[in-house]
C-alpha cells in the first residue's frame, strides 16, 4: 500500500512523470499506454507530437482515419506529410475515347465541403460533367483523393496546435519535371489547407526532399486556387528549410524553375529569421542571389518564355534573417559579398557548406566583414590541442589486448583539449609499456615493417 501511494505521488506530480515519460522509448509508447487509462492520456502527447504520414486514396477519406485523427491532432505539433513519386503517382495524357486525341485540362480546385451529398452531386467537380467522367474513369483513385481539396481541409483543421510542417516528395526522375504528377494535386491541396485554416502556432515549414516545381504548387500568389489573403498565412514561417532536387549547373540552365524558386523566396522576405537551402545531387546556383544571374537575365536557349525574360529579377532581401545556410552551391565571390552588406543589419551567423567560387577569392567574399568589424580579428582561428596516441604495431600482445589499452585510456581521459597526464597517473609502468612499447620494441619494430599502421 506504501509503496503504491509513493508511486501515485511521483505518477502525479507534473514534472517527475513527463522526465520519466521522455525517456520511454517511442516505439514502446503504445504498449505503454495499454496498462491502464491514465498512462494513455498522459503518454499520448509524447507518442503523437511527431506525426508522420504517407499518402494514400484513404488517408483523409476515411472515417475511421478522420475520427482518430480528430482525437489526437491536438497533440500534434509536428507533420510530416510524404508522397513519394512512384509509377502509380504518374499522370498520361487525359484521351478522347471516341477520337483519341488528347483532352485539355485546365485544372482549377473544387474547395467547396462535400458534406451535403445533394449540393456535390448537383456540381461537377472538375468543371463539366463531360471532364469529370473521363477523369474518374482514366485516372486513378489516388488522383481524386488528392485533388479532394475539402478533406485537406478537413484534416489540418483537426490540427490546432500545429508549430512545424514537414513536406517529402521524392524520387521525382529528370525527365518528369515539365510534367504535372499526381504528388504536384497533392501539394495544392496541402497548400489550400494550410491557408483555409487558423494553425496560430504554425512557424517553421522544412522541405525535406522536393522536386523543382513544388515552388510553383505551394506558391500563394501565384498558385492554383491562391487568394488574395493567402500570403498572410505564410508569413507565420520563422523557420524555413529546403532540399531541393538539383537543377544542374550551366551556362543555359533551364531557368523556368529558377525563377519560380526566387518568386516563392519573396513570400517569406518580411518574415523569415532562419534559412536553410540545400541542393540535393550536383551543385546548383546560389537561391540567394538568382537576380544577379546573367542565365536569367539575357534571352536564352534555357528560356521557356522568351517574351519575359527581359524583366529583371527584383532583389532577394530578407528583413528580419538572422541564420543563413546554403549548401552545395556554385557563387561568385560578389554575390556572397554583396548579400552579407545587404543583411548587415540583422544576420548573426551564415554558414556556406561545400559551396565553389566561380570566380573571386573568399577573402574578397567576406571582405564586408572587415568593413563591419573594423578589423580583420575574424580571420582568426583558434587552434585546438589535442593527444593523440601513435599506437605501433603490437609485438608480443594480443590484439584484443592492445584494443582494451587504448580503450582505457581515452575513458580515464579528461574531456578537454588541453594536454593532460592524469591518465598516466593512474596507469601503471606495465601498461604504459604495454601501449607505447619499448626501446626493443621499437627496435624490432622498425626492423621488421616501416611504417607498419595497424
Amino acid at each position: 500500500m506504501a509503496a503504491g501511494s509513493a508511486f501515485l505521488r511521483f505518477w502525479l506530480t507534473e514534472r517527475p512523470r513527463d522526465t520519466f515519460l521522455s525517456y520511454i522509448p517511442k516505439e514502446e509508447l503504445p504498449a505503454f499506454r495499454l496498462a491502464c487509462h491514465d498512462f494513455g492520456v498522459r503518454a499520448a502527447p509524447l507518442l503523437f507530437k511527431d506525426t508522420t504520414i504517407t499518402f494514400r486514396p484513404s488517408t483523409f477519406t476515411k472515417p475511421a482515419r478522420m475520427a482518430a485523427l480528430d482525437r489526437i491532432g491536438h497533440h500534434i505539433q509536428t507533420f510530416t506529410f510524404s508522397m513519394p513519386h512512384t509509377p502509380e503517382t504518374f499522370l498520361p495524357p487525359l484521351l478522347d475515347p471516341v477520337t483519341g486525341e488528347e483532352v485539355t485540362f485546365i485544372y482549377e480546385p473544387y474547395v467547396q465541403s462535400t458534406r451535403d451529398s445533394a449540393a456535390r452531386l448537383s456540381n461537377p467537380i472538375y468543371g463539366s460533367w463531360e471532364l469529370t467522367d473521363l477523369l474518374v474513369k482514366q485516372y486513378s483513385p489516388l488522383f481524386h483523393a488528392a485533388a479532394n481539396v475539402p478533406t485537406f481541409i478537413r484534416a489540418f483543421h483537426a490540427l490546432p496546435t500545429l508549430k512545424h510542417l514537414k513536406i517529402s516528395c521524392p524520387d521525382q526522375e529528370a525527365g518528369q519535371r515539365y510534367r504535372r504528377s499526381i504528388v504536384d494535386y497533392a501539394l495544392i491541396s496541402l497548400r489550400i489547407a494550410v491557408e483555409r485554416n487558423k494553425l496560430p502556432l504554425l512557424s517553421s515549414l522544412s522541405m525535406i526532399s522536393v522536386h523543382p516545381g513544388a515552388a510553383l504548387y505551394l506558391n500563394p500568389t501565384m498558385g492554383f486556387g491562391a487568394r488574395p489573403n493567402s500570403v498572410k498565412k505564410w508569413k507565420q514561417i520563422k523557420n524555413l528549410a529546403i532540399c531541393m532536387d538539383s537543377i544542374p549547373f550551366s551556362p543555359y540552365p533551364p531557368s523556368d524553375h529558377l525563377k519560380l524558386l526566387h518568386s516563392y523566396l519573396h513570400v517569406f522576405a518580411s518574415s523569415l529569421k532562419n534559412f536553410v537551402f540545400r541542393w540535393r545531387g550536383s551543385n546548383g546556383l546560389s537561391p540567394l542571389s538568382l537576380d544577379k544571374e546573367l542565365c536569367l537575365q539575357d534571352r536564352s536557349p534555357g528560356m521557356a518564355c522568351p517574351r519575359r525574360c527581359h524583366l529583371a529579377l527584383r532583389p532577394l532581401k530578407f528583413e528580419m534573417l538572422r541564420n543563413m545556410e546554403v549548401e552545395n552551391i556554385v557563387v561568385d565571390a560578389s554575390q556572397v559579398s554583396s548579400f552579407i552588406t545587404a543583411h548587415r543589419h540583422t544576420i548573426r551567423e551564415f554558414n556556406f557548406e561545400d559551396t565553389h567560387l566561380r570566380s573571386g577569392t573568399w577573402d574578397q567574399a567576406l571582405a564586408p566583414l572587415t568593413r563591419i568589424s573594423g578589423s580583420e580579428k575574424w580571420k582568426e582561428k583558434a587552434e585546438e590541442l589535442m593527444d593523440v596516441p601513435l599506437l605501433l604495431s603490437p609485438v608480443g600482445i594480443e590484439e584484443n589486448k592492445a584494443n582494451d589499452l587504448v580503450v582505457d585510456y581515452f575513458n580515464c581521459k579528461p574531456r578537454t583539449l588541453r594536454p593532460s597526464i592524469c591518465a598516466w597517473q593512474r596507469a601503471g609502468a606495465r601498461s604504459r609499456e604495454l601501449f607505447w612499447g619499448t626501446p626493443d620494441h621499437m627496435k624490432r619494430f622498425l626492423r621488421t615493417s616501416i611504417f607498419s599502421w595497424r
